[in-house]
């Protein structure tokens, strides 16, 4: 479960809190009059899709549309 801290707390530290956070990786629950109303938590940068990932890894693909070379594919057996 996430650390929780009272906004008043939160207010008067926020620079600990923010060094807390980044140093642990862990997120902090910011509560007003004890019901949760935020979280502060590390930033992550969103994940790449494949396709990302991928493009411009094609360095070359010479003819694309004729058929494979039975002697060039190799298939399981």
């Amino acid at each position: 479960m996430a650390r929780q801290v009272s906004k008043s707390d939160f207010k008067a530290h926020a620079l600990a809190y923010f060094r807390q956070v980044e140093d642990s990786g862990e997120p902090l629950v910011v509560t007003n009059h004890g019901k949760p109303v935020l979280e502060v938590r590390p930033y992550r940068s969103p994940s790449r899709s494949p396709l990302e990932i991928l493009r411009d890894s094609v360095v070359r693909y010479d003819a694309p549309t004729e058929p494979v070379d039975a002697d060039d594919w190799e298939a399981a057996q």
